[in-house]
């Protein structure tokens, strides 16, 4: 381990395997739909990936190519097939679930004509634009404007189709219960609709979504997003976004079948089918939150983290209550965050109330991201990203794999020496609950090599495990307690 690393997973936080053209699939299918979002062109993504020169080669043409047979075998269609069929799921989304005129429904989507819009919407859908809002209920709520910022915002309702089954609560506490004050927001409305929301940088300015999960009479979700943005162009990239975060194109059938396979596993699929994997709508959020809650619970990360908001992150107003900022960017971390002085005693007031050397860890990633020494997005391979992360100091394998599982929504990322996971796995009978030691994690993780390649999905079973332990113990306490008194 590198020289400076603290790199234990927070006391109460929680924070593919493939081969050949198989590990490819997961990044093609990003740089097809997302690459005006990604830094630099499809080749410098490419060159990125953990795969052979040869069969990178392949994946290159197959970008570049209308019908390449490799990227028909991946993913069923040629890229230029894959992102128009892409760019109609957010035009149905748009015609469905806002009031915005088809010709600004066909730009916001991404199409370069209203011609070309139809044409695609009729060859995906076997329908005119006009037919599909036609057929959809009204929006729910009244799309409209406002200002965000001095500026005039744009405001859109828009549901957002999720394969069934979803665990709209476990995704939304996850997020909830990490929620940085100002930046994000979260609750269950009087009608047991959840809420969360959160404000977000997007290409041309801030932007803040307010996701609703209402169960349905068949006891499936459906969830709606807010959105507030300051250009209609940056719809897609927040819906994306939102997508990414809320881990709604998982496969949860295959996953759950997978996991359920293992007899240990099998009580907590069937408690919570659907169970997802949270991503991020902001990869460099995301390594700073998982830098300053090395080591600490879950609450003290979020005062921290709440704490550095209020000082930096940009004011950002909305209309959705709780939200009034931005997360502090890397450049205003750099700018804001000194590096303590060697010799010197820590400043009791200081901005991160951490030790030294995790100041340290924090300002050197920021000054990593700000110089482009390190690379954060979602086409960059899970491997590259780990291996860019582990040459940081301060940053150790747990925090690394931590930060490609929810930047890059990798299903088969395994925290090694995680101690939740083993508190989890004592909970369900997959450890000896009196052992203890190393040999725990080396046990723990020889069993996990039968969840590839959903490991990623298994920890978030063994986190829930954990927690629910833990709260069923602190309440089994608080009766002891109360019966003594008595």
């Amino acid at each position: 381990m590198a020289r400076g690393v603290v790199d234990k997973a927070p006391r109460d936080e929680h924070p593919q395997q493939t081969d050949g053209a198989g590990a490819s699939r997961p990044v093609l299918s990003t740089v097809v739909s997302d690459d005006r979002q990604t830094p630099g062109t499809r080749a410098d993504v490419l060159a990125g990936m953990n795969l052979p020169q040869s069969h990178r080669s392949d994946v290159f043409r197959s970008l570049h190519t209308p019908a390449h047979p490799l990227l028909v075998a991946e993913l069923g269609a040629g890229p230029a097939a894959l992102a128009r069929a892409q760019r109609a799921q957010t035009a149905r989304s748009l015609l469905v679930g806002t009031d915005l005129a088809i010709a600004h429904v066909a730009f916001a989507a991404g199409f370069g004509s209203v011609r070309q819009f139809n044409e695609t919407v009729q060859l995906v859908f076997a329908a005119r634009p006009s037919d599909l809002r036609a057929r959809a209920r009204a929006s729910e709520t009244a799309n409209g404007s406002s200002q965000v910022n001095g500026r005039e915002s744009i405001r859109l309702d828009v549901d957002l189709p999720v394969r069934q089954p979803f665990d709209a609560p476990g995704v939304l506490s996850f997020l909830a219960d990490r929620a940085v004050e100002g930046v994000e927001s979260a609750g269950v409305l009087d009608d047991g609709t959840l809420r969360y929301a959160r404000t977000f940088h997007l290409p041309h300015g801030p932007g803040a979504v307010e996701v609703l999960a209402e169960q349905t009479a068949d006891a499936t979700w459906r969830v709606r997003a807010r959105l507030e943005l300051i250009a209609l162009s940056d719809v897609g990239p927040a819906v994306a976004r939102v997508r990414r975060m809320l881990d709604l194109d998982a496969d949860p059938s295959a996953i759950d079948a997978a996991l359920a396979a293992d007899g240990a596993l099998s009580a907590l699929v069937a408690e919570r089918p659907g169970t997802r994997a949270p991503g991020t709508v902001d990869p460099q959020e995301i390594l700073v939150r998982a830098l300053v809650g090395q080591q600490i619970s879950v609450a003290a990360a979020r005062t921290h983290l709440s704490r550095l908001a209020a000082a930096l992150g940009s004011p950002c107003a909305s209309t959705f209550s709780g939200l009034d900022r931005l997360f502090p960017t890397p450049e205003q971390i750099l700018d804001g965050v000194p590096l303590p002085t060697a010799g010197e005693p820590l400043d009791p007031q200081r901005l991160l109330r951490l030790p030294a050397r995790s100041i340290a860890s924090v300002v050197g990633a920021a000054r990593a991201l700000v110089d482009g020494d390190l690379e954060l997005h979602v086409g960059v391979d899970a491997a590259t990203v780990r291996s860019a992360l582990l040459a940081l100091p301060g940053v150790g394998p747990w925090t690394a794999s931590y930060v490609a599982m929810r930047v890059l929504g990798d299903p088969d990322t395994w925290l090694d020496g995680d101690v939740a996971l083993l508190s989890g796995a004592r909970a369900v009978g997959l450890l000896d609950p009196q052992s203890a030691g190393r040999s725990e994690h080396r046990v723990l993780a020889a069993r996990a090599q039968g969840w590839a390649p959903w490991r990623s999905y298994a920890v978030m079973h063994l986190w829930r495990a954990s927690s629910q332990a833990r709260s069923a113990g602190a309440s089994s306490g608080r009766s002891a307690g109360a019966a003594r008194e008595r």
